[in-house]
């Protein structure tokens, strides 16, 4: 499989777009569902239809939650995270570059255990996920620091 990064054992970000095979992969790797950020116009990987479908026929559940750098707000990273709760574990979360996955993984888990924004970026960092220098990095920090109440 192409370079993935684990955050923790229930969260693993791939650094790439997830073709059949490597979809196949995560589930026998013991993967339980798959989230996919990509927007419908994103180009590269499967179609979001046929990613489902490959996703399904894996056994694993799938979930679109369509997200862009752009856009992101708090609003939709609370409600990702419901939808997260909701998912059978562990989940290979996925965008084009990894870059929105890990960063939603990373506010995700920083929200449940109380991480604020340095000590966020610091443990995606340690995985191999720097965000620290992205616009999307301050967003997480900013996310996970009003969490932890900083």
């Amino acid at each position: 499989m192409n370079r993935i990064v684990t955050i923790d054992s229930n969260h693993i970000v791939a650094l790439f777009t997830p073709d059949e095979a490597a979809l196949r992969q995560a589930a026998s790797a013991g993967m339980m569902s798959v989230v996919d950020f990509r927007t419908a116009d994103e180009k590269g990987g499967l179609s979001l239809q046929d990613e489902r479908r490959v996703a399904e026929r894996a056994g694993l559940s799938y979930l679109h939650y369509p997200v862009t750098a752009a856009e992101l707000d708090a609003v939709g990273v609370d409600s990702f995270r419901r939808s997260l709760d909701d998912l059978p574990q562990p989940v290979f979360l996925h965008c084009g570059s990894g870059k929105r996955a890990g960063a939603m993984a990373l506010m995700a888990i920083a929200a449940d255990k109380g991480w604020d924004g340095g000590t966020a970026l610091a443990e995606g960092r340690k995985r191999g996920l720097d965000l620290s220098e992205e616009d999307i990095g301050r967003f997480v920090k900013a996310y996970a620091d009003r969490k932890a109440g900083h």
